[in-house]
């Protein structure tokens, strides 16, 4: 019985302990822009952003643990082209009226021993939820001078086919494949 009591109080411990070491961050939407690169013909590669996002990062890394929550608002596409900006929200290519807000939920956290590497989830995009692997290529995290908080960012990158989420305009001319890279700053919460 004694032994049982043991076992049970070092599980809580270890539970407590671990969760303990969990942090939330708020996305700093003013240093989180996801932008991409797709085929125009094979002739050059057009180039974009989104420039409203918000979300949450959780992070363990004792545990190795962690998860992330993005919702990245459709109608902030910035190609540095108005007409194309124009052309990009409606209803033949991102139908922003339908389809607001897009959003990455990611289902788990690789490691590399102490180092984040990747981040297996999902990409939500008109109306469609695919899974889509970040593969991140930096992370840090410090002590912001500016905030006074801690304070963590990462680089990260993805491929996937915007016609599995819909996205057709321009197919077979347009090569289907889509080019994601996120440059990601958190703050600690609260």
């Amino acid at each position: 019985m004694k032994l049982k009591l043991l076992i049970a109080t070092l599980l809580t411990a270890a539970t407590a302990s671990s969760m303990a070491a969990s942090t939330t961050y708020n996305l700093d939407p003013t240093h989180t822009f996801p932008s991409f690169e797709a085929d125009h013909m094979g002739l050059s590669v057009w180039r974009g952003k989104f420039n409203k996002t918000s979300g949450t990062v959780t992070l363990d890394p004792v545990a190795k643990t962690g998860s992330l929550n993005v919702k990245i608002e459709a109608d902030s596409v910035d190609f540095g082209l108005d007409a194309m900006n124009k052309h990009a929200k409606d209803d033949t290519m991102f139908n922003v009226a339908k389809y607001p807000t897009m959003t990455y939920t990611s289902k788990s956290f690789k490691f590399d021993g102490d180092k984040l590497v990747g981040v297996e989830g999902e990409l939500t995009m008109m109306g469609v939820t695919k899974p889509v692997a970040l593969k991140v290529d930096k992370f840090k995290c410090i002590m912001h001078p500016r905030y006074k908080k801690e304070a963590c960012g990462a680089d990260a990158t993805a491929e996937f086919k915007r016609s599995d989420f819909g996205l057709n305009i321009g197919l077979p001319n347009f090569s289907p494949e889509v080019k994601l890279a996120i440059q990601i700053e958190a703050i600690k919460a609260d």
